[in-house]
């Protein structure tokens, strides 16, 4: 599989006629000479560390190997030997190497130590036919099916997953689910939200530190490393990640140890990686903006969600299942007509299945019948509703005018953005121009109070904040 295959489905991932399938490895290493002869590993996974700490899967007695020395990495249909930074160099045969592809056979040497590396793969297909649901996703569309299926196959194995998809499609979902259906569920799951933490924070956030390591430092403080030792650690928005932090995120998933800010003990890690975003982490790259050995880390496994426009016919289920949920939570029993629910599947739901779950929380909330009609719909006003298109609009019967004091922008057909360039440039400039409008909106309506409208936006308060800054509102 080439890198740009990679860059679609993971490195792991394999699309032929029409079929994907998860190739699933085991690395067998044996040592033939130096002091631990006779040693012989064979893991499952993408990744053998070899060095003398105790958290490289080949831990060697080796005094002439560093502690990380080198590791053995599948990438598709290559296997390549890394050396990390070790003191007296790993060679392939005769030759030293920084980076190198192995053959199936061959011999590397790690200080006075050889050995012999012996690969086996297999490829367990994904069927997605018969899959309708995975943790809280559910979904009938094909590309939410094939989603679901592909979380499914790599939940039981420590594979990482890099999960894509616009705001509102469910990435942290689909993270929950790996979790809870994976070899870690007892352990604890931990959200980072990088896009929600400052740049001067976020290292702390995610390796701790030692009382005294910064003004304000005043008591030692695990990271979410080491908060998430024995389960899942969910990097949310990875694409927010400042790029003078990537090298030490890297280095972290590659050694499995990380150390506090101020400190110089490592600590040893065993824990499971998902990252999530909404950004086009290739462009990225392209633009120096992310590192490419950090997305080849993540990516072992991308999974594409969805976004609703996708996905039409699965609105209708998924408003209703959520009509049914809230309904439970509040005590009351609510239903959605069939008028309702046609009005609600022509809707753009720009938020995606987040905006939705919003607005059925309100129509729950509102409705003073147990059966919700076209008409509750349309007694919410535009700015509940979120960003709907003169279109979209047109469908419903005449909508509440908002507030006259705090009047939402209009998105009439006049001030869409200029629809020319590439598909990818005008959506770019129409999802601008619908945050803005968003956003200004929102802080109207709750008076510039922004924990009020971070609640009210459902996202992080320091998330609203940054995007606040971007936009240049006050």
């Amino acid at each position: 599989m080439t890198r740009a295959d990679a860059g679609d489905a993971g490195t792991q991932v394999r699309r032929q006629a029409g079929e994907v399938s998860v190739v699933l490895h085991r690395l067998r290493l044996e040592v033939i000479e130096g002091p631990d002869r006779g040693r012989d590993v064979e893991l499952k996974g993408t990744h053998v560390r070899i060095g003398t700490a105790p958290s490289n899967e080949l831990a060697l007695s080796d005094r002439t190997v560093s502690r990380h020395h080198a590791e053995v990495v599948a990438e598709g249909e290559r296997y390549v030997l890394r050396d990390l930074g070790s003191t007296n160099g790993s060679f392939v045969g005769d030759t030293r190497v920084t980076e190198a592809f192995l053959e199936p056979g061959a011999r590397v040497r790690v200080g006075d130590t050889s050995l012999a590396f012996s690969p086996k793969k297999k490829w367990q297909r994904v069927d997605a036919r018969e899959v309708e649901s995975f943790g809280d996703l559910t979904g009938h569309a094909r590309p939410m099916r094939e989603a679901m299926a592909l979380l499914r196959t790599i939940a039981p194995t420590d594979l990482s997953c890099l999960v894509l998809g616009e705001t509102g499609t469910g990435k942290e979902l689909a993270a929950r689910g790996l979790h809870a259906e994976g070899a870690r569920r007892g352990g604890p799951f931990v959200v980072v939200d990088c896009g929600a933490v400052s740049a001067t924070l976020i290292e702390s956030e995610l390796f701790g530190h030692d009382k005294g390591a910064f003004t304000g430092a005043d008591r030692a403080r695990a990271g979410a490393f080491e908060a998430a030792h024995g389960g899942t650690l969910f990097l949310d928005e990875i694409g927010e990640l400042p790029i003078d932090l990537q090298p030490k995120l890297l280095r972290a998933l590659e050694r499995r140890e990380i150390k506090r800010l101020g400190s110089q003990t490592p600590v040893q890690l065993d824990v499971r990686v998902v990252a999530a975003t909404h950004r086009d982490l290739l462009a990225m790259i392209a633009r120096d903006a992310f590192r490419q050995d950090l997305y080849y880390r993540l990516a072992e496994v991308v999974v594409i969600l969805p976004p609703l426009r996708d996905r039409r016919d699965d609105v209708g289920p998924l408003a209703r299942r959520m009509v049914s949920l809230e309904a439970s939570r509040l005590g009351r029993t609510r239903t959605l007509s069939d008028e309702c629910i046609e009005a609600v599947a022509s809707l753009p739901w720009a938020g995606n299945a987040r905006e939705l779950r919003n607005v059925i929380r309100r129509l729950v909330a509102l409705s003073a019948s147990e059966t919700i009609t076209r008409d509750d719909l349309s007694r919410l006003s535009p700015e509940l509703l979120g960003a709907i298109t003169t279109d979209a609009v047109a469908v419903l019967p005449a909508v509440a005018a908002p507030r006259a004091a705090a009047p939402p922008p209009s998105f009439a057909r006049a001030e869409v953005p200029e629809l020319l360039g590439t598909l990818k440039d005008a959506r770019e400039r129409w999802n601008r121009r619908f945050e803005r409008a968003y956003v200004e909106a929102l802080l109207v309506r709750v008076g510039g109070d922004l924990d009020r409208a971070a609640a009210e936006a459902d996202v992080h308060r320091k998330t609203l904040e940054r995007l606040v800054r971007e936009l240049g509102l006050r």
